[in-house]
């Protein structure tokens, strides 16, 4: 201890330059606009890339377990391209109607690729960072999700880097509906257990069961129709009368996130702007 006291007292002429040049630094950044925006841009890039760096040594000792998920994947996406090429060959048997719905459907999304760098569980409010931004393509109210299920949604953006509101964030309300009975509500992290949400306003008179699942809704700009969120885990009657407390299983493992997609919605500044003016509150 008392050589760790002589080393303080005989460099304190240097502890004080930085003390003082820290004081300076600050001062400059919290007075000046155009000093702090550089600033904070310049902690933002060097965040994102050393968020980078650190997910991809961790990735390098994951290559087996990402090698066998891609090739379930591959495996999934060449089952389904076999079930649309015999449902294409057999055109009688669809009703034009269906098929421009699904045009239609299909022409107002845009979809693009990104890796997770940085993620979060533990927290009330969880956020991820991705490792693509505007010179990708990637703009704030993005949709993101993975194979499993819904992930989040695209908060701020910068040229290289984005950063993501996962739904593991008690602020965030996802648009839902129960598949098997097209009942609507709404899912909500209550900011406890990571794989677990509750899904709100579904009313006493439906019939709602353990195992259903639970989707996106599509009444929203955010996501499209038919995502999955989870799976009904508990029913019971809640304290208003007139809903039911659900949970459910959310279906995405956050845990273990690493490459993630992105949905574009073509029509949501139209959309956005109309609800603005409309006065409406928009879920996810």
């Amino acid at each position: 201890m008392q050589r760790i006291f002589e080393f303080l007292f005989r460099f304190r002429a240097f502890f004080l330059f930085l003390l003082l040049e820290a004081i300076a630094v600050w001062l400059i950044v919290s007075n000046n606009g155009t000093q702090g925006a550089l600033f904070f841009n310049s902690s933002n890039r060097i965040a994102g890339n050393i968020f980078e760096t650190r997910s991809s040594i961790r990735e390098y000792f994951s290559l087996n377990q990402v090698n066998s998920d891609l090739a379930n994947q591959n495996a999934a996406l060449l089952n389904k391209l076999e079930d649309y090429e015999r449902l294409f060959v057999n055109t009688d048997s669809l009703r034009p109607e269906l098929m421009l719905i699904d045009s239609m459907t299909l022409a107002n999304y845009e979809f693009l690729s990104a890796k997770v760098i940085n993620n979060s569980v533990r927290r009330a409010q969880n956020i991820l960072t991705l490792n693509k931004g505007k010179n990708a393509g990637i703009e704030t109210g993005m949709g993101v999700f993975n194979e499993q299920g819904i992930v989040g949604r695209v908060k701020d953006v910068s040229d290289k880097f984005s950063t993501v509101i996962s739904i593991l964030h008690t602020e965030s309300l996802v648009s839902s509906v129960l598949q098997s009975s097209n009942v609507f509500g709404t899912t909500r992290w209550d900011g406890v257990n990571p794989d677990e949400a509750s899904l709100l306003y579904v009313p006493r008179h439906v019939t709602v069961t353990v195992g259903d699942t639970v989707v996106t809704s599509g009444y929203n700009s955010v996501y499209p129709e038919g995502l999955k969120i989870g799976v009904v885990k508990s029913v019971e009657r809640g304290t208003e009368a007139t809903f039911y407390d659900i949970k459910i299983n959310l279906l995405t493992n956050f845990s273990s996130l690493s490459y993630v997609y992105l949905v574009k919605n073509k029509n949501l500044p139209e959309i956005d702007s109309l609800q603005q003016v409309s006065g409406v509150i928009n879920e996810q």
